[in-house]
């Protein structure tokens, strides 16, 4: 199949989690045969902290403004068109789509919080005009109430869970580096939505001992959350240093975003990622976690500093098995070859169904249960 993404950045790692899935799941489509355009604004603070320049297997389109003509050409040759969260020129993407013959497709990788900031009564500006329903698929990182709140709230007609997942290629145990470190490591971008979490299970775990070594990695965060007696920072690393810290961490600490966390069903894509680098991984705890890793098993609860300070007790080995059965379960089904077959079962089904999600007022047909993942 030819596809076009129209998302929020392919190019640049830097304050989102949209970059690197991306590049995954392009690749993962191409091995499969498919091509892929993304469709990229060419905004200051991506341009500023581009970590890729080109799609080595796909097509980067960047643009300083809207083109119309550009969209239309490409759309012209597609069998599938996909808009995604935080697209920033996402109700022109949709015009356009609409002037095509591919098939329609929406891809939230934000659910809870863009389901979130409806409910505070905010316009979500990548949400068209009029809801979901014009689309023949919407898909949606979180699964569990999520798919159904699509379609109550936006009109979705069908719709399907695509979870989070990893590069098997680029996230693999690394080797340690000695600036790296430390016994607990906290990686993603400041969100003040998981602040209270990150506190509770990094912050205050560091209070309680004060030899602990702690490092954050991420963007964007305050002073007063990274100047901390004890805590290194480091305000960006690339996405091919990553397994270098989980493999210089004894535990790393996994705090899911407030919305998600409350719908639940929603892995932060780190999850995957510190797993497939065989980390030793603390999480907060949510609903449909069980879908994807066994506690005490796979992966470390906690609800409190006591939980984390327990598993830093933990004896070496039991944390070694730990991280390792964590590894095996993403490597046999979260990674992007993974998604990118559901993908392509998805596409089909909605193709096959395309009449009936189009013209069916009421709502049309919902993808067979567990096809996004298998």
């Amino acid at each position: 199949m030819r596809l076009a993404v129209f998302g929020l950045t392919v190019s640049s790692s830097w304050g989102n989690g949209h970059a690197t899935l991306w590049r995954a799941l392009i690749r993962a489509l191409a091995e499969r045969g498919h091509q892929v355009t993304f469709f990229e604004r060419n905004v200051p603070y991506y341009a500023d902290h581009r970590d890729l320049v080109e799609l080595p297997w796909g097509t980067l389109v960047l643009y300083d403004a809207w083109n119309p003509r550009r969209a239309l050409q490409v759309l012209a040759e597609t069998d599938a068109a996909i808009v995604t969260s935080y697209c920033p020129d996402a109700e022109a993407a949709v015009a356009a789509m609409e002037q095509a013959d591919a098939l329609r497709v929406f891809y939230d990788l934000d659910t809870p919080v863009t389901l979130a900031r409806l409910d505070t009564g905010e316009r979500v500006d990548y949400v068209p005009a009029g809801g979901l329903g014009r689309f023949n698929l919407v898909l949606s990182y979180a699964g569990g109430p999520a798919l159904a709140a699509l379609e109550r709230r936006l009109g979705a007609r069908a719709t399907a869970a695509l979870p989070g997942f990893v590069d098997a290629d680029a996230y693999r145990p690394g080797r340690p580096e000695r600036w790296l470190r430390c016994d607990l490591s906290h990686l993603g971008t400041y969100a003040a939505d998981r602040l209270a979490g990150l506190r509770e299970l990094f912050l205050v775990p560091g209070e309680r001992r004060p030899s602990l070594r702690l490092l954050l990695a991420g963007a964007l965060y305050p002073p007063d959350v990274a100047a901390r007696p004890g805590l290194r920072t480091v305000p960006h690393l690339s996405p091919a240093r990553h397994p270098a810290l989980y493999a210089s961490s004894r535990w790393t600490i996994n705090v899911t975003r407030g919305p998600m966390a409350a719908m639940g069903h929603c892995p932060s894509g780190r999850l995957f990622e510190g797993a497939a680098c065989e980390a030793a991984i603390v999480t907060d705890v949510w609903p449909g976690l069980e879908e994807f890793f066994t506690a005490g098993e796979e992966i470390v609860t906690a609800a409190g500093c006591d939980e984390v300070l327990a598993a830093l007790d933990m004896p070496p080995r039991r944390r070694r098995r730990i991280a390792e059965a964590a590894r095996a379960r993403v490597l046999a089904g979260h990674t992007a070859r993974h998604r990118a077959a559901a993908l392509e079962r998805l596409l089909s089904w909605a193709r096959a169904n395309q009449a009936l999600t189009t013209r069916d007022p009421a709502g049309g047909p919902t993808p067979a249960d567990g096809v996004a993942a298998s």
